[in-house]
């Protein structure tokens, strides 16, 4: 499987019989899952999203947004549950107009999930944590 850094994007191949919650960066020796969401520009979105084998579960969000603001502290935690399995990520919709517009994000927050780069599934309105968690599981059936 491979995996890329949440903090250099140097991609990484994880072995099977290596438990994936310990697993090292080989360039910057970071952990690769440390169960918080990864901020995403356009650029480090493409390397994820093409370069990785995990899912990407993307929160397309705003500063400005009440129910964004109110909805972090849940994705936060459906991080730390749905790690290694998932890669929670976050684009700033202000920040990264071309790639908001590149999924068609008309309103936020919007949860999208994608799987080698293919949308499985999204959803759009602020959940709770456990409701993340189901919602993604059930949509990649893990």
């Amino acid at each position: 499987m491979h995996v890329v850094c949440p903090r250099c994007d140097t991609v990484n191949r994880l072995p099977p019989d290596k438990p994936a919650l310990a697993g090292k960066c080989g360039h910057c020796h970071a952990a690769l899952f440390e169960g918080h969401p990864v901020a995403l520009t356009a650029e480090r979105f493409a390397h994820h999203a093409e370069k990785g084998d995990l899912p990407l579960l993307i929160d397309f969000w705003a500063e400005w947004c009440g129910p964004c603001r109110m909805m972090a502290p849940a994705f936060e935690q459906a991080a730390r549950a749905l790690e290694p399995h998932v890669r929670l990520v976050k684009v700033n919709t202000d920040e990264e107009q071309r790639l908001a517009g590149r999924f068609r994000i008309q309103g936020i927050p919007t949860l999208v999930l994608l799987h080698r780069g293919q949308e499985v599934a999204r959803t759009s309105g602020a959940m709770p944590a456990n409701a993340l968690v189901s919602w993604t599981r059930g949509k990649l059936g893990l």
